[in-house]
C-alpha cells in the first residue's frame, strides 16, 4: 500500500502518520519511499534519534520521526519547517506534536495495529 501511495505522490506533498508504536508506520514509509524516489526499502530506517532522515532518488523524500520531539518550538528551532514546503514528499511520524504547524492539504494516514501481521490503515487525502 506504501508504495502505491508512493508511485501517485506529487512533489510537495506532506503526508502524517497517526498510531501507536509498532502500528507500522516505519514499514509503510518503506513502500513510499521505494515508489516516490524509486530507492531499496531497505535503505530506510527510522530517525528516532535524529529526527530527519533523507532519501535522495527519483523525487527526495523526508522523513521525520518527531515521537522524542520536545514540541513544535524546538522543531521551527531546527528549521525543519523549511521542510514542510520544499519540493519532494514530507512523511512524519509523531506529527500530531507540530499540529499547528502542518499545511491545509497534508495527507493524514492513520494506522492500528490489529494482530502480529495485521494492521488497519486509512487515508485521508
Amino acid at each position: 500500500m506504501g508504495t502505491e501511495l508512493g508511485r501517485t505522490l506529487p512533489s510537495g506533498s506532506v503526508v502524517c502518520f497517526f498510531g501507536d508504536l509498532a502500528a507500522g508506520k516505519t514499514t509503510f514509509i518503506k513502500g513510499l519511499v521505494s515508489g516516490a524516489a524509486q530507492l531499496d526499502p531497505d535503505q530506510v530506517n527510522s530517525p528516532t534519534f535524529v529526527y530527519l532522515n533523507i532519501y535522495e532518488g527519483t523525487c527526495p523524500v523526508y522523513h521525520f520521526d518527531l515521537y522524542r520531539l520536545e514540541g513544535q518550538t524546538a522543531f521551527l528551532g531546527m528549521g525543519f519547517d523549511e521542510y514542510l514546503g520544499a519540493p519532494g514528499i514530507c512523511c512524519i511520524e509523531w506529527s500530531e506534536k507540530i499540529q499547528d504547524l502542518l499545511p491545509s492539504h497534508y495527507i493524514r494516514v492513520k494506522m492500528s495495529h490489529l494482530g502480529e501481521n495485521k494492521r488497519e490503515i486509512t487515508i485521508i487525502r
